[in-house]
């Protein structure tokens, strides 16, 4: 898992990742990912018998914790 870059988001329309790419970019269970979408804290789309999570709220979710993440050094550093 080391070295994994999420993709760009592509010009040709929305861009959608399964859920085992997102428990991957976010370095967390898949199971995780599930509970995400049942509680709708993430959205998704179900296509047949999976959900697809949208490139802008796995990038939201990714930039949400990175915020907090900061916000939290900050605190500390003072």
């Amino acid at each position: 898992m080391s070295g994994t870059v999420m993709p760009e988001v592509s010009s040709h329309g929305p861009r959608f990742y399964t859920v085992a790419e997102v428990a991957e970019f976010a370095r967390v269970s898949r199971m995780t990912v599930y509970r995400m979408v049942h509680s709708g804290e993430l959205p998704a789309v179900r296509v047949g018998g999976s959900y697809r999570v949208p490139a802008s709220a796995v990038e939201q979710l990714l930039g949400g914790a990175m915020g907090d993440q900061g916000g939290e050094e900050r605190r500390l550093a003072k």
